[in-house]
């Protein structure tokens, strides 16, 4: 071997490496803005709906409500996405999503009225929707630059989720407070933790966006590249839906599950704790899952073991169960909505990429808007296991309806 080739094989080792991590660290900063968009602004809404529905008044049904404002937010803003994209850039509006989110959140501290509340919620969801699909045509991007750790990238974006729970788990019980709308110094402090982790995320949304210049530029100018449409992979659409449905029910009244079972305040405690390390961890998980299945297969399989997690609780009251039950919950639930971005990028060409993942969304909302009304009403009517149950039953159909779901072409 020559001098030349023994020098260029003695640096391969570490230049691949040297290539890897600064794109695995963006992917990772870039989740920092999913952690506030699901993380602080969706879900940790569960730990402060017990001493909000106490000191309110509300009904499981009403304190559902709250969620399904939230979704319907979620929803307006995946449909004007599309619209919005045209006129600014996808970092942009994840910037604008998470400046507005930080400060939405700051708002529910300064109120106690239901209908003001339920306002907020419904803009919350729509700044939400800006920074998670925003933040999935980044993260498609960045995969792109490196496909060998595309669902890896993918992953992490998603998964960064978990730090806005673990944060969450931690924040929210301490800052609930003995007083009157004691719950109120809560929201202020997730606030906070927001506009940190905003900081971050937007700081790596610019440094994609200027590395990815010249391919999304290319990809803009590929617009007229024909596509296919949304009919040919409804089944996905609808298995997610379904999985919007489901889950929704699971992280809006696990909490307060695990209370009226009698469970104290540092098991629940730890038990979110759980559930969002396990989110964090996820994207390691099933990465190879995300590169490998390129039709409906991976969302599927996730589906059907969240309907084995939500049973879990519902049937069984012991608190190692629970931990068992979030911690294969956490460890999947974030990877479901990945393999969607990941079946865009497998089957739609870059330029549909916003649209592709905009759909996506859309029927995630929908799932979402009825989840926690309806899961709420069985609840109240039948008792917070049995909308468990219901859940779990739509997680399962939704697993049946992906698996029919095959790829739109060949890699």
């Amino acid at each position: 071997m020559s001098s030349r080739s023994a020098d260029t094989a003695s640096h391969a080792p570490t230049t691949i490496p040297a290539q890897r991590l600064p794109t695995l660290l963006l992917a990772a900063a870039l989740s920092l803005g999913s952690a506030a968009a699901l993380g602080f602004a969706r879900f940790a809404y569960a730990l402060l709906l017990p001493a909000m529905k106490l000191d309110l008044g509300w009904s499981f049904a009403q304190a559902g409500a709250m969620n399904t404002a939230n979704a319907l937010g979620y929803l307006l803003g995946a449909l004007v996405f599309p619209r919005l994209a045209r006129r600014w850039s996808a970092g942009a509006l994840f910037a604008g999503g998470c400046v507005l989110t930080a400060l939405l959140m700051a708002g529910s501290g300064l109120t106690a009225s239901t209908d003001a509340l339920l306002t907020l919620r419904v803009i919350t969801g729509a700044s939400s929707a800006a920074i998670f699909i925003g933040g999935g045509v980044l993260a498609a991007r960045l995969a792109s630059a490196r496909p060998r750790d595309a669902g890896l990238v993918l992953g992490l974006y998603y998964g960064g989720t978990g730090w806005g729970i673990v944060a969450s788990s931690v924040l929210v019980p301490v800052t609930i407070l003995d007083a009157v709308h004691g719950w109120q110094f809560a929201w202020f402090a997730l606030a906070a933790a927001c506009a940190l982790f905003a900081a971050v995320a937007i700081g790596a949304s610019r440094r994609i966006e200027r590395a990815h210049m010249s391919a999304a530029a290319a990809a803009h100018a590929a617009g007229a590249t024909s596509a296919p449409g949304w009919p040919h992979y409804a089944a996905a659409l609808a298995g997610y839906g379904l999985f919007g449905v489901g889950y929704i029910g699971y992280m809006t009244f696990i909490v307060a599950l695990l209370r009226n079972a009698g469970m104290s305040a540092a098991v629940v405690t730890g038990f979110y704790l759980l559930l969002g390390a396990a989110t964090v961890v996820s994207a390691r998980i099933w990465s190879t899952l995300l590169d490998r299945m390129r039709g409906g297969q991976a969302l599927a399989v996730l589906n059907a073991l969240l309907a084995i997690a939500t049973l879990l609780p519902a049937l069984f009251t012991q608190p190692w169960v629970a931990f068992v039950s979030g911690t294969l919950f956490g460890a999947t639930f974030l990877s479901a909505v990945a393999s969607t971005t990941a079946f865009v990028r497998h089957n739609l060409p870059a330029s549909h990429w916003a649209k592709g993942i905009s759909a996506f969304t859309i029927v995630f909302a929908f799932g979402q808007i009825v989840g926690p009304v309806v899961i709420g009403w069985v609840s109240d009517g039948a008792g917070l296991a049995r909308g468990l149950v219901y859940s779990a039953l739509l997680l399962a159909g939704g697993a049946v309806l992906a698996a029919c779901q095959k790829a739109l072409r060949t890699a």
